[in-house]
């Protein structure tokens, strides 16, 4: 998340999401599956594999993807209640349809980038 940048996937980014999910909505799905999960605070990850392929997948609290799966991260969502609870009162389901409007797809490029080199 950072002001400006792109809106929607890159083509190199779209290429990973569609050969890993499908297509961006159903990556998006997966996002939101997995928020919805997690009980209590932690962070959803979208991030590349040890196969180098996308995955997604979550956190609980303070942990990275680092530790549990070697994964290095692309983009995350902060599913702790301090970031949804004053706007969308604790509806976090609605909290992260809303959140992709927030998303720099050229940063997730850049980290992209790095992640599968």
């Amino acid at each position: 998340m950072t002001p400006g940048g792109a809106t929607s996937p890159t083509e190199d980014v779209k290429a990973a999401i569609d050969g890993a999910f499908g297509d961006v909505d159903k990556m998006k799905a997966a996002v939101k599956q997995a928020g919805l999960a997690r009980f209590g605070s932690g962070w959803v990850w979208l991030a590349v594999g040890k196969d180098k392929k996308l995955t997604v997948f979550s956190t609980a609290n303070q942990d990275t993807p680092h530790v549990y799966v070697g994964a290095k991260p692309v983009l995350a969502i902060d599913v702790w209640e301090h970031a949804y609870y004053l706007k969308h009162q604790s509806k976090r389901a609605d909290y992260i349809d809303i959140w992709w409007n927030t998303v720099n797809w050229d940063r997730v490029a850049e980290n992209f980038k790095k992640a599968a080199a």
